[in-house]
C-alpha cells in the first residue's frame, strides 16, 4: 500500500517538477528508488535586491517504508556552486525552515505531501527573505531619524521650566555681578593711574607759602614806599 502511494506521488511530482527534479538526474534516474532531489527557487520582494540572483535550495526527500503514514525524512541544502544572496542563507535558516514543516507534517499523515511540503517551504523562505527586507527598512528608516533628530536639535533650545529659569536667572545674577565687580576694579585702578600722573594742583597761598613765588621779585625790586621816600628827598 505505501509503496503504491510512494510510486504515484513521484509521477505526478514529475509532471509538477519536470526540471527541479531531473536538473539532478538529467539520465533520469534518482539517488534511489524511495530517494530524490527537489530544486525550490525563490521569489524575493519586490523591488529587493535586484542584481542579485533569486536563492535557490535543494529539498532532499526520502520515503520511509510507510510513507505516507509516515513522515517523509528531509533535508535542505544549497544548490551548488549558487552566488550567496544579502537576505536568504541555507546554512543559517535550515534548522527554522525544517522546524518550521513539522506542523504541515503532521496535518498530512496518511496523505502524499511533498507537493504541500515544497508549497509551505517556498513561503516559509519568501517570509523570511520579507521580514528581512522590512527590518532592514526600518532600521534604515530609524537611522534617518535619528539623523533628522541630531540635526533638528540645532534649532531648538532647552524648553523652559520652572527649574531651568532658575537656573538660568541665577546664572545671569552672577553674571551681571561679577561684571560688575570688574568695572569698579577698571574703574579705581584708572583713577589711582590718573593721581600717580597728575599732582595736586597748589593754591595760590600755597605757592606763596613755599616761596614759589613772589619772593624773587622782591629781592630784586624794592617796595614801592622806599622809593616814594627817597623821591621826597632828592627834591
Amino acid at each position: 500500500m505505501g509503496r503504491e502511494e510512494q510510486i504515484e506521488e513521484r509521477e505526478v511530482l514529475d509532471s509538477i517538477f519536470p526540471e527541479e527534479i531531473t536538473a539532478f538526474a538529467p539520465d533520469g534516474t534518482d539517488i534511489s528508488d524511495t530517494e530524490y532531489r527537489i530544486a525550490v527557487t525563490l521569489n524575493p520582494p519586490d523591488d529587493d535586491e535586484k542584481e542579485a540572483e533569486p536563492p535557490t535550495l535543494v529539498l532532499h526527500v526520502r520515503y520511509p517504508e510507510a510513507y505516507p503514514d509516515e513522515a517523509p525524512i528531509l533535508d535542505l541544502s544549497p544548490l551548488p556552486n549558487a552566488p550567496p544572496h544579502p537576505r536568504f542563507s541555507v546554512a543559517a535558516d535550515k534548522e527554522q525552515l525544517l522546524k518550521g514543516l513539522e506542523d504541515t507534517i503532521q496535518e498530512n499523515l496518511g496523505m502524499a505531501m511533498v507537493f504541500t511540503l515544497v508549497t509551505t517551504l517556498t513561503e516559509l523562505a519568501e517570509q523570511l527573505m520579507t521580514e528581512r527586507k522590512e527590518a532592514a527598512e526600518r532600521e534604515r528608516e530609524e537611522a534617518l531619524l535619528a539623523a533628522e533628530r541630531e540635526e533638528n536639535k540645532k534649532f531648538h533650545g532647552t524648553p523652559v521650566t520652572p527649574e531651568t529659569f532658575l537656573k538660568w536667572r541665577d546664572d545671569f545674577m552672577r553674571e551681571m555681578e561679577e561684571q560688575r565687580q570688574r568695572e569698579e576694579e577698571e574703574r579705581l585702578a584708572e583713577l589711582k593711574k590718573a593721581k600717580i600722573k597728575e599732582p595736586p594742583r597748589l593754591t595760590g597761598k600755597q605757592l606763596w607759602e613755599r616761596g614759589l613765588i613772589g619772593k624773587g621779585e622782591e629781592e630784586d625790586e624794592e617796595p614801592p614806599t622806599e622809593q616814594v621816600e627817597k623821591l621826597k628827598v632828592a627834591a
